[in-house]
């Protein structure tokens, strides 16, 4: 039989799978990105929309500036990709081990707020005027990581708790219903 203690240390030390949550965008649409800089002419990068139509992803890793154990992954559900108006994004379940513990107490503490992805081309263009790559589909995407400093600035990386996740949508439904009240006021009594 187990005590009052016991349950309450049980339950702080183990974790609930939803609650070491991130979220954000591994690569993003569009956004030119200088790639290098070289005598003192700038060399860009810019996805195209649709570059991830044909690509395969079937397992993809999450990891740390691409290095090291997978920290989450497609196969097992620990990561979900995708893809949307804005780019690619991410969302991991960083519950499981230790080290992916520690990866997402780094991301909440805003010290890694940026992803990068390792990924082989399919189709590309050059534009020599504008020395600027286009990327309009990939091949194989390897996998997504958060790093310390990235190659694409407009990438995001960021950690959610259920807690947070829920709070939020109760604020978005009350904002909802609040509107709503104010709209029906407005409408049989003029104001």
């Amino acid at each position: 039989m187990r005590t009052k203690d016991r349950m309450y240390r049980a339950f702080e030390v183990r974790a609930a799978p939803d609650d070491m949550i991130v979220e954000g965008y591994a690569l993003t649409f569009d956004q030119p990105t200088v790639m290098a800089e070289i005598e003192g002419r700038k060399y860009s990068e810019v996805i195209s929309r649709g570059a991830f139509d044909n690509a395969e992803m079937r397992d993809v890793v999450l990891n740390f500036d691409h290095q090291g154990k997978p920290l989450a992954r497609t196969k097992n559900g620990t990561l979900v990709l995708t893809v949307d108006g804005v780019g690619l994004r991410i969302r991991a379940d960083l519950s499981s081990t230790a080290e992916s513990r520690a990866l997402y107490e780094e991301i909440k503490a805003g010290l890694i707020d940026k992803m990068s992805a390792a990924f082989s081309v399919g189709n590309e263009s050059y534009d020599r005027e504008t020395r600027t790559r286009r990327i309009n589909g990939f091949k194989r995407l390897y996998d997504v990581a958060a790093v310390t400093f990235p190659a694409y600035e407009s990438t995001s990386i960021e950690a959610r708790n259920l807690h947070d996740a829920e709070a939020e949508a109760e604020r978005a439904e009350a904002s909802r219903a609040l509107a709503l009240a104010k709209a029906r006021y407005n409408y049989f009594y003029g104001g």
